[in-house]
């Protein structure tokens, strides 16, 4: 199981790590955290070092009733940091977190490996044009609504079974359009309630009938946070206990603020299944 990430074949068959890197002033847990060149590079670095695959950068905070933000400065936010990132670590594959088409064009043009879609096309119709034109690898995510919406769009008659139609539809369209890597994520967190979180967490190995790399990004999210009856600071160690399990779920890429960490669940799940 291979993506193709600009000539380079990245096995993801054996999990991979994605960390997060948030450019927007309003992200939920670092927001405003990464403001010049110094401090972008510093995290980036910290990553690639803590032996994270990819990078996904994000310019469009997606969190509940996120701040709307017009395409022109999603780019002007976001392709500075792509030319600045590669710039100092040309071989660095990263993913960009956008549902705008024209954003992930650029970024593209910029050098940019990977297309990280919350929408999955839903919010831009010129999106799946635009990754089969570059044929680069695209993350569709499960979402209803958009970020102002989604969270009261929650009403499900049987949530898995939804998704799995969802998936299904969306990688029929892909394929229509030639379009080889696709990888999918639950999105949890998107227009789901946290008991159903965790109902798409605990059923999660249903998506492996897609036969395709999953995508879990649950770092420090609400679902861990608030059932701890704790902070988004002091989620991490529940974060890891669910990154883990989502190995055993079949996870082939867990998209995080803490690489490190994940990449100890990574080595100890591969030494254990070896």
């Amino acid at each position: 199981m291979t993506i193709n990430c600009k000539g380079i074949l990245v096995d993801v068959s054996t999990p991979k790590v994605m960390g997060i890197l948030n450019v927007t002033p309003n992200s939920f847990f670092d927001g405003g955290k990464y403001k010049n060149e110094s401090e972008i590079l510093s995290q980036v670095e910290k990553m690639l070092l803590d032996r994270a695959t990819f990078i996904d950068i994000g310019a469009y905070s997606s969190k509940p009733n996120a701040e709307f933000v017009s395409v022109q400065e999603e780019i002007a936010r976001i392709v500075p940091v792509v030319d600045l990132v590669l710039k100092y670590f040309p071989e660095a594959l990263l993913s960009i977190d956008t549902f705008r088409s024209e954003v992930a064009k650029a970024s593209i043009e910029s050098g940019a490996a990977i297309i990280n879609d919350i929408s999955a096309g839903n919010l831009d119709d010129k999106m799946l044009e635009i990754i089969a034109k570059y044929n680069v690898p695209y993350i569709m995510m499960h979402m209803r609504g958009n970020p102002q919406t989604m969270q009261t769009l929650t009403n499900y008659d049987d949530i898995v079974k939804e998704m799995l139609f969802y998936f299904s539809e969306k990688v029929a369209i892909a394929r229509r359009f030639g379009i080889n890597d696709l990888i999918i994520d639950p999105g949890f967190g998107f227009a789901k309630t946290i008991a159903q979180n965790y109902e798409v967490f605990q059923k999660m190995e249903l998506f492996n009938m897609l036969e395709l790399p999953l995508l879990v990004g649950i770092s420090r999210k609400s679902m861990i946070y608030k059932t701890l009856n704790t902070t988004i600071e002091n989620a991490l160690n529940g974060t890891t206990i669910l990154n883990t399990m989502a190995l055993t779920k079949g996870a082939k890429i867990l998209r995080v603020h803490d690489v490190k960490e994940a990449m100890e669940c990574v080595t100890l799940f591969n030494t254990i299944n070896k």
